[in-house]
Order: C-alpha cells, then sequence, then structure tokens
C-alpha cells in the first residue's frame, strides 16, 4: 500500500480514526492516500481547509481543469486519474485523453486552453514562469484574482503528489475497474498495476477496513 508502515483502520484511535471516519464519508472506503497521513493527521485537516479555501472561489470545472493539468504534468498517475475522471462530467473521454497528449479539444475555450498551458508551467518550473504567460492570461479575460487561483490549484497540487508519489501511495480498486484505454492515456508515472488476489484476501482486508470505520 505504501512504502512506510501505516495504521490499519481497525487499529486507528482518536484523530486518525476520526480522519479514517471522514474520508470513509466521502468516499465509502478509505483511501490507500489516507493511510499514510496516519501519522500526522493534523497535516491532512490542513490540506483539506487548503484546498477548501482554494476551490472556494473557483467553479468546479476550472478547477478540475488545472488541477487534472498539473497532476500530469507533475507525473502523478493516481492525481491525473482522479481528476481526469472527475472532468468526465464535463468533458468527453477523448477529450480528456487529448488533454493529457498536450492538445487543446475544441471543447475548450481559448481562456482555458491558456490556463492548461499555464498550470503545466507552474508545476513542471514555476520560475519559468514570465510576466507574458500572465498578460496572455489577462488578454483572454481573466482577472488578477482568477489568475492567482489557478496558481495556487496547481502549486498546491504539486505539495500533495510529492507527497503520495513519494510514499508510493497505491491505486485504490476505482482506479483498477477504469476503461483500460483511458487509465493508459492518464498514466503519468507510476504505471497501475493490479495485485493478483486470488484468495480474495484484498476484498477481506477491505471489510474488515469497513467494519473498524463503523464501529
Amino acid at each position: 500500500m505504501a512504502f512506510i508502515e501505516t495504521i490499519p483502520a481497525e487499529h486507528a484511535v482518536d484523530d486518525v480514526k476520526a480522519m479514517y471516519e471522514r474520508q470513509f464519508l466521502h468516499y465509502g472506503y478509505v483511501p490507500n492516500y489516507a493511510f499514510v497521513f496516519c501519522h500526522r493527521p493534523e497535516v491532512m485537516k490542513r490540506w483539506a481547509e487548503l484546498q477548501s479555501g482554494i476551490k472556494r472561489h473557483m467553479d468546479k470545472r476550472r478547477f478540475e481543469l488545472v488541477t487534472f493539468a498539473a497532476a500530469h504534468a507533475l507525473r502523478s498517475t493516481l492525481c491525473s486519474l482522479a481528476h481526469g475522471k472527475a472532468l468526465t462530467e464535463f468533458l468527453s473521454p477523448a477529450d480528456v485523453m487529448a488533454i493529457a497528449r498536450g492538445e487543446a479539444p475544441k471543447s475548450l475555450t481559448d481562456a482555458e486552453a491558456a490556463m492548461l498551458e499555464f498550470a503545466r508551467k507552474v508545476a513542471r518550473d514555476a520560475s519559468s514562469v514570465t510576466a507574458g504567460d500572465v498578460e496572455r492570461l489577462k488578454s483572454l479575460g481573466l482577472t488578477d484574482a482568477e489568475i492567482f487561483d489557478i496558481t495556487a490549484t496547481a502549486a498546491a497540487r504539486a505539495f500533495w503528489t510529492k507527497v503520495i508519489e513519494s510514499l508510493g501511495v497505491e491505486a485504490d480498486a476505482p482506479f483498477l475497474a477504469m476503461d483500460r484505454d483511458f487509465r493508459d492515456a492518464l498514466t503519468a508515472g507510476r504505471p497501475v498495476v493490479a495485485v493478483d488476489d486470488p484468495a480474495g484476501t484484498g476484498k477481506l482486508a477491505e471489510q474488515r477496513a469497513r467494519d473498524a470505520i463503523r464501529k
């Protein structure tokens, strides 16, 4: 599940148990990334607050576009898959895959296409961003506040991806159930590997985690 030892749901107490419960209530299971925060649950809480503060000023489509572009540029397969899937609420899977290839499908506005380029640049090398990059966004109708929001979204994604990728967080079952072509197209870094489990031990462990959270 990760490169470090983590606390199983059935052994969690206090703040760690509360963190697992929040994740379970949101997803219906405890995502693998949550377990690596068991040693510092307050960091997860602060991350959630940061995300909430950033997202408050953006519509969902823009947030997901920028987050996906940054995650893919940062070569985080898990974040690319999660936010690529979220983008299919607004775009076709084919268009999401096109964005992953660095293209700008016709379903995007000129401003959105520019936002993607800007987000990738922030994620890959923020020091390479120039005043001209910002002026281009302004010329397409974006305000200074909106440009800040886009920048903060991409920069925050860098923190998150570097934590989960550095600690070897593995894919959760929903990623493995995705359409194979879509999953392969959005694989930006570590491959998603399905672990053979003929005895069903993974399902048993998942059920035990669910039972532990419900107690």
